[in-house]
Order: structure tokens, then sequence, then C-alpha cells
């Protein structure tokens, strides 16, 4: 996939180059960068996007992108945030998963990052106004429903006796008292982590000014706090043994639909069992599979390929009012095991134990399909192509601008700084499988004229001997360069005059 970065949105510049999170708002269909100080603060009128950065032992960064949907987010903006999430990829080298999460719905993965929970407030960017100043007299009351022994999904239900039962954990939020209600079926996991929400509750809603009071399911109305809180309620009575729940959307856990997006258009695959060779990498697919819907995106599908596809995923979930589903999107190469899981067989990835020619062929042979001047293949192709390799964002980079017939070495403040009547080299070292990487570039301006670019390649191939051949050479032409470029050159400018006009 070769992009430019005119194509990705200036907000995602820079994003995703130190462990830790990111949070964009959409305000008037732009992520706008949230303060860190409101990471965990979500309201219910707007759409996010999140991004989690993981530093991994071998030095390399990964990347899981989310897009939270509040209840009462527009479709429009939804769908906004949904297209934006694949020029994040994007700009991040086109390899995260990306996760759909619905507000009331989210992945235990997605709630893990904000601890003890989420809590999502009415209003949003759209009624103009991000706080919600509650005055203690008009204090509403709230009831929620907590449940889950790791990470804790926290809802807000009825305030009603019906909505109580024996199995997971309540809170009874008041003016001057929060209730937890342990239901006689809930664990001691389930009861210490609701216990975090209400310190949570009273430290963010009542400034840590109000009582917290324990109630056990089944003690009578003998116990003071009991009896207040079953007061709320209009007095104590038994709770009925609740049937089975059947949610709104039945799915068949076997059952699968295979279809295929291609130039705008969504068919179905026909196929009695999913294998691994009926995605076509120049094709998108959606694999429903009930409670997921999987967007598979071949890696040399364009960028607007993969936003329509996006789109159209958004809008056969919305179409079928399936409100519950989660999207999961992976890019070929980069799959997760769940995903493959699915196929009746999925191709193992050999291990990457390589020689240091092999190495070369594999970066090489990216930088080949980006349709460069690629110097450095390996002798004989693979009669297997690899997974797509990629060029990690954490490396160690020097650029040379050409001077005359000699090179001289840019200042790190200058050196994502080019003019478009020069020509640049640099050098790019990042973490491998198992070694180093090493790319040696040349960059040639639209306005540099040939003797400069003769003098480039000379000086750069100069340096992948020095190397000892250990290096691959590319050469790059301003307004064609691929996403892998601007990975490397997170700030990149162009400037439209040179410097020799400025000694003239």
């Amino acid at each position: 996939m070769s992009v430019s970065m005119k194509d990705l949105d200036p907000a995602f510049r820079g994003s995703g180059q130190k462990d830790g999170l990111e949070i964009w708002r959409i305000e008037n269909f732009k992520p706008i960068p949230a303060p860190a100080s409101s990471y965990g603060k979500f309201f219910m009128g707007d759409s996010y996007i999140i991004l989690k950065t993981t530093a991994l032992k071998n030095g390399s960064l990964r990347h899981d992108i989310h897009y939270w949907i509040g209840k009462d987010t527009s479709q429009d903006e939804a769908g906004t945030a949904a297209i934006l999430t694949v020029e994040l990829d994007a700009a991040l080298g086109g390899r995260a998963v990306q996760y759909r999460e619905i507000q009331g719905n989210e992945t235990e993965k997605f709630l893990s990052y904000f601890r003890p929970c989420i809590m999502p407030q009415p209003g949003g960017v759209a009624s103009g106004f991000n706080h919600v100043e509650v005055n203690e007299q008009d204090y509403k009351t709230h009831l929620y429903v907590c449940h889950g022994k790791h990470v804790v999904h926290v809802n807000e239900v009825p305030f009603a006796r019906s909505s109580l039962n024996h199995d997971d954990i309540f809170i009874l939020d008041t003016k001057s008292k929060i209730f937890q209600f342990s239901g006689s079926n809930s664990s001691i996991q389930e009861r210490a982590k609701a216990l975090e929400v209400v310190q949570y509750i009273k430290d963010t809603f009542h400034e840590g000014k109000c009582e917290i009071a324990s109630v056990e399911d089944g003690r009578m109305m003998a116990d003071a706090e009991a009896g207040e809180f079953w007061g709320f309620f209009g007095g104590f009575a038994p709770l009925p043994r609740r049937a089975p729940a059947e949610g709104n959307e039945k799915h068949d856990e076997t059952a699968f639909k295979l279809l295929c997006f291609d130039q705008g258009k969504l068919e179905p695959v026909d196929c009695q069992s999913l294998a691994h060779e009926l995605l076509e990498t120049n094709k998108c697919y959606f694999l429903d599979c009930g409670a997921e819907l999987y967007v598979w995106m071949g890696r040399i599908t364009s960028l607007m390929e993969r936003k329509g596809a996006s789109e159209a995923a958004e809008k056969l979930l919305s179409d079928s009012n399936r409100t519950r589903t989660h999207i999961i999107k992976v890019i070929e190469g980069f799959e997760t095991v769940t995903f493959k899981s699915k196929f009746k067989e999925w191709p193992q990835t050999p291990e990457l134990k390589l020689s240091s020619e092999d190495g070369r062929g594999k970066v090489a042979a990216l930088l080949k399909r980006q349709g460069l001047n690629v110097k450095g293949l390996m002798k004989a192709a693979p009669t297997q192509e690899e997974p797509q390799s990629y060029i990690d964002s954490t490396g160690n980079l020097q650029v040379w601008r050409v001077n005359d017939k000699d090179k001289v070495q840019l200042s790190p403040s200058d050196q994502s700084k080019f003019y478009t009547g020069d020509c640049y080299i640099f050098q790019y070292t990042y973490p491998g499988d198992d070694k180093e990487e090493c790319l040696i570039g040349t960059w040639f301006g639209k306005k540099s004229i040939e003797e400069d670019r003769v003098i480039a390649v000379s000086l750069a191939s100069k340096m992948v001997e020095s190397a000892k051949f250990q290096a691959v050479q590319a050469r790059f032409y301003e307004g064609k360069e691929p996403i892998q470029f601007f990975v490397i050159f997170q700030s990149f400018q162009v400037f439209k005059f040179w410097i020799q006009e400025i000694y003239r």
C-alpha cells in the first residue's frame, strides 16, 4: 500500500513512537488530540480513536487501534472514526489490528487500558458541553451493574427492583451514600473489582465526600444499611430466580459468511469451508462470524480501498441493526491468532532464522513492491512470497545533503526538512527479527539536477560498499514516497526553494 503523507490527517503525525496510550476525539469530523488528563473520560455523544502502543522485548513497537462509539453519537461521526482508524494504521506502517468498540459492549482488551473502569457521561462536543456540573440538591440517583473478574464492565440499568439479580454486583449511587449490593452468586474477585469502582465513583462524582455501604444479597431488614438500601426500592422483598438471559442477537458460533469487497462492491464468496487460498492480496474480505465481523485487508490494497471497506462494514451492521457485533480489522501478514483459527488450514510462517543475504532480500523485496528502484535483491527470488516485512519506526536516522561532489550531514532538528531542488542521502538502522537491519536511501527533489542525482547514487553506493553490502539501497522521488518513508521521517517537510538559491 503506497500512501502519500498528504492523504493522512496531520493529527496522526508522530504518533505511536513510545509505549502508552494516545486518544483523539472526533470533532467536526476531525481527530483532535485529547489531553492526557481526560483519558478514560468518554461522552455518550462522541466518538473516539484510541491508540495503544506496546514496547516489546526486542525493542520494536506493537500497535492496537480502537475506535469507541458512544450510544448517542451520530452515524456520520461514527463512520468518520472508522475511516480515520485506517489512516492512523497507514501512518504507523499498515500493520495494526483495529477494533470497533460500542458503548456498553467494549472488549476486555479495551477496558484493560482504563482502571478501574470507564463510565461514559451524557453530552459531547456537538451538545456544546464536555462536563456536567451537578448541583448536590438535584443529584440524580443511578443504578449500575458490574461484572467481570479481570476487567470490570460497568453499565447503567433502570433504577428499579427488577434490575437486581443474584448473579451480578450492583452499585446504587445516591446523593449522600454509595451502596454496593453483592449478588449471592457473585465471586470474591468480582466484589473486589466492584469496590474499586465504588471508590472511583466517590472520588470522581462526589469529590470524596460521601459514605460507602456494603449490602449482602439476602441480608434481612435488621441490618441498618441493608434496610436503607431496600428503602430506595420500596422495602425488602426476595428477588426471583432469573431465567437464562437471551440476547437480542443470536449467533451460530459455527456459521460463517465470507464476502469479497472489491472496487466498491460487496459480493458473497461461494465456499463450503474457509481456506486461506480464497483471500486475494489485492482485495478486502469480510468474514462474518455473527458476534464478530472481521475485515481482512490485502497488503497491496490502496488506502482508499481500505477506507471503502471500513465504511461498508459499518453500513452492513447498521442496516441489519446489529448493535453488539464487534468489527476487527486485520492486515494481511499480521492476522490475529483468533482470525487464523477460523480457517481450515493456515500456512505456517517460517521461523525467521535468516542469513544476512536473506534479510537484505526481505527488506529489498518490500521496497520493490512499493515500486522503488532497489539494489541489493537476492539473486534467486523465493518460490513462495514471505509475509510482508515492515520497517520499524524506532531506529536510528542519519541524513546528508548532496553538496557539490560531497555530502554534508544534517543536524537532528533539520534532517526531516528537505528542499525540492536538492538531493539527499539517508541511513536508517532499526531492530530486525534477529539482527539490526540497515536501509540506505537517496531522495531526489523534483527540481534537483541530474548531476546531483548521479553523485547521490554514487555516494550511497560507496556507503553500501563500506557496510560490506549488508545494507539495502533504495531511491525515493519527491511526491512518490511510500508509507515506509514517512514511518522513518515522522515530521517530513518539503520546501519549494532550495539551498543553492539562498547563497545567490
